[in-house]
């Protein structure tokens, strides 16, 4: 049985709307009809369906130029024409306008029908997916799975399962680098929604303007350059999973727009007339602490209980105990094998240097570290002098107190490293392991001096 899916059949005699509708719905479709191309049009805006329908011959607009204009609305979208049989002309006219396949009517066999419309909506996604990967930010460092026995990730692993399998909203929160969007995609993967999309959004990596068009989308001709419709990330998400990453930094004028769209499941892209409804569930996460955010006015406190449903905290690397280690053998396992190397563990310091350290980058850093240590070892071990970088850190060069507040020994690491790094906001931040936005978001937030 396919997976549920919406689909707006486009044609002019009632017989044939009846039949095939009729046909969908008992195949556990839903199915939306239109009597004419200007009809379809007005219908399609309402809600942006994947798969389209359409009757070649019909009175007004013909269906070929149905797939123009729909075409200039969603650029994915997948249309099937019903042209007349030994039209073969016509059919090859459809597909150079962009159709995805032809059936001839009357409609004989409807598997025949059932096929191809499953077929298109695999095309669909393919061709969503494909835009996604040459679109989609490299600030997520690489995905694998949430590794780990300690006892906040079981907790953490038992949550997931819990929450995964409702639509309800989640905010994961904690440091920079410990895995936040693993658990984003956990959660999707394990719900109902995991054959749909999941679609990432750093909302750090785009100013304000630029943010609202990449999460909406525009019409063409919304704005100087906009010489093509595009489908937000909103869009692209229906049916499945947005992921908003740093949400704490999203602009306040911004975070308006969030709320209603949490609230009505609606969205305009930017010079659009009609609002799209959408069916999708969100999850943000930040390294904020959102609820003071709230009371000190930097983040609107009724879209931070509207985001907050689920809270999942996200323990530090140091705080792991036990699944440092195993985390750092199971890097070293897949980075060895990629570069092909032939490299068995650590030896003896090297693990009491990983096993040391503070961790502040979490598990983004450790991931960098035992990479470049990779690169480096021209042994079967890594060894100390690999990790030279790191073993050096672990003393801590200016013997920050234990009577000092988190955020007091977070400034003093960050300013050491600076100092280390010759004040390179690029090269501070790779060595940490945060994103740069994160880490001048950091230093605005300490009031930290880049004079040399």
């Amino acid at each position: 049985m396919p997976e549920k899916l919406k689909i707006l059949v486009v044609d002019d005699e009632k017989s044939q709307r009846d039949l095939v509708s009729g046909f969908l719905e008992k195949n556990c479709y839903q199915v939306t009809v239109a009597e004419s191309g200007e009809d379809a049009l007005e219908k399609y805006q309402e809600s942006y369906l994947s798969v389209v329908l359409v009757d070649m011959k019909m009175p007004g607009m013909n269906g070929i130029e149905l797939i123009e204009k729909l075409k200039e609305l969603n650029p994915f979208v997948q249309v099937i024409m019903l042209t007349a049989f030994g039209s073969v002309d016509t059919a090859v006219a459809a597909m150079k306008k962009g159709a995805f396949d032809y059936l001839t009517k009357p409609i004989e066999d409807l598997d025949e029908l059932l096929l191809k419309i499953n077929k298109a909506r695999d095309q669909n996604r393919l061709v969503v997916e494909n835009t996604l990967l040459r679109e989609r930010l490299e600030e997520f460092f690489p995905s694998s799975e949430i590794i780990g026995n300690s006892k906040s990730i079981n907790e953490i692993k038992k949550l997931i399962s819990l929450v995964a399998k409702e639509d309800t909203t989640v905010l994961i929160t904690g440091p920079s680098g410990t895995g936040k969007e693993l658990v984003a995609r956990a959660i999707h993967s394990l719900s109902g929604r995991a054959e749909r999309n999941l679609v990432a959004i750093n909302c750090a990596a785009f100013p304000e303007n630029l943010l609202e068009s990449e999460l909406f989308g525009f019409e063409k001709g919304a704005f100087t350059g906009a010489d093509k419709t595009k489908m937000g990330r909103f869009e692209l998400a229906d049916g499945g999973t947005l992921f908003l990453d740093e949400i704490g930094e999203m602009p306040l004028s911004m975070q308006v727009k969030l709320l209603r769209v949490l609230e009505d499941k609606k969205i305009q892209r930017l010079g659009a007339v009609k609002e799209i409804s959408l069916d999708i569930r969100i999850i943000a996460a930040s390294n904020k602490n959102l609820e003071e955010a709230s009371k000190n006015k930097e983040f609107r406190e009724d879209l931070f209980y509207r985001l907050n449903v689920v809270n999942i905290i996200m323990p530090s690397l140091k705080e792991r105990g036990a699944d440092i280690i195993l985390l750092a053998e199971t890097f070293l396992k897949k980075l060895a094998k990629k570069m092909g190397k032939d490299i068995k563990g650590f030896d003896k310091e090297a693990a009491k240097i990983i096993r040391k350290y503070d961790w502040p980058g979490n598990v983004r850093e450790l991931q960098n570290v035992i990479e470049r240590a990779v690169v480096l070892t021209q042994t079967n071990a890594i060894t100390s002098d690999e990790l030279r970088g790191i073993s050096s850190k672990s003393i801590k060069p200016d013997k920050i107190s234990t009577d000092l507040t988190l955020a007091e020994m977070e400034k003093a690491h960050i300013t050491a490293s600076l100092k280390v790094n010759n004040f390179s906001i690029s090269l501070t931040a790779e060595a940490l392991g945060i994103h740069r936005n994160t880490l001048s978001s950091k230093i605005k937030e300490y009031q930290i001096n880049l004079e040399k």
